[in-house]
């Protein structure tokens, strides 16, 4: 089991009574326990926290008159992995995916997987099918495309990344998990938080169905899949954002540490039942 301590801090400007919904807390799940946690927004701002879709992704919800809102969360995750590694893992076939896996098959905003059918099976076909095969991809993705900051915006696809091999990790995982949908194997976005990651912030990764759990990855390379810390989920980025508002408000700070209590073991698969 590995410690993981993070520290996230947010700083608006409000301009407009606004209304926000943020996505930073660390999710409750099989394999990743909040030990300890703190949420600091000063004495006179009202917050909420709220289950959102399976319950292990939490919003934490407020609104705010026009002012600053300093905004700090603190917590230590105990992130526990399998320890067999999932090699043998085939994937399910599809009249057996369970119901509210099937969604992850489909395309979405930034994972257009019906428009890169032909290219993943030409360059994945052949692959043993299973876990071997998403690493496979995962890894593609890692050799091919460069981590290059500004490089891509909030409007950029996958089919945008693969064309100019750049992006940033959002990127990468966009373009893993429109790899995996287009061959078949169920893939979704996964925000948090990850040791290594530079520079550091917000951590976009994916995880992917096979034999009856998800498994995680990060295709940036910068994490160990035991050393991320899951926040929410969904088909794509546009449905894990670390803030929405309605209102006027201008991000004037963000900065976010994520460190080990100690030596971080060993790298298994990481399943993350959610």
């Amino acid at each position: 089991m590995n410690e993981i301590l993070i520290t996230s801090r947010l700083r608006y400007e409000v301009t407009e009574r606004a209304s926000f919904a943020f996505s930073i807390v660390a999710a409750r799940t099989d394999h990743q326990t909040v030990t300890k946690e703190t949420i600091d927004l000063g004495d006179d701002v009202a917050w909420t926290m709220v289950p959102y879709g399976s319950g292990t992704h939490q919003l934490l919800r407020l609104t705010v008159d026009p002012g600053e809102l300093d905004l700090s969360y603190t917590a230590s995750v105990t992130v526990s992995a399998q320890t067999d590694r999932p090699d043998g893992l085939d994937e399910v076939p599809f009249d057996e995916v369970p119901a509210e896996v099937l969604p992850y098959l489909n395309p979405s905003r930034y994972c257009e997987s019906d428009r890169v059918g032909n290219f993943s099976f030409r360059l994945f076909g052949d692959t043993p099918a299973g876990y071997d095969r998403v690493k496979a991809i995962s890894d593609w993705v890692h050799d091919n495309l460069v981590y290059e900051s500004g490089s891509t915006d909030g409007s950029s696809s996958a089919t945008d990344v693969l064309l100019q091999r750049a992006g940033v990790c959002r990127d990468f995982a966009h373009v893993a998990i429109t790899l995996c949908r287009a061959i078949g194997v169920p893939a979704r976005y996964v925000s948090g938080y990850g040791i290594g990651v530079d520079p550091q912030d917000f951590h976009g990764f994916f995880e992917a169905y096979v034999g009856t759990d998800w498994y995680l990855f990060d295709p940036t390379g910068m994490a160990q899949s035991n050393a991320l810390v899951r926040i929410g989920y969904g088909r794509d980025a546009a449905d894990a954002p670390f803030a929405t508002l309605v209102g006027r408000a201008d991000l004037l700070e963000k900065e976010i540490t994520v460190a080990s209590d100690g030596k971080l073991e060993k790298e298994p698969a990481t399943a993350s039942t959610a």
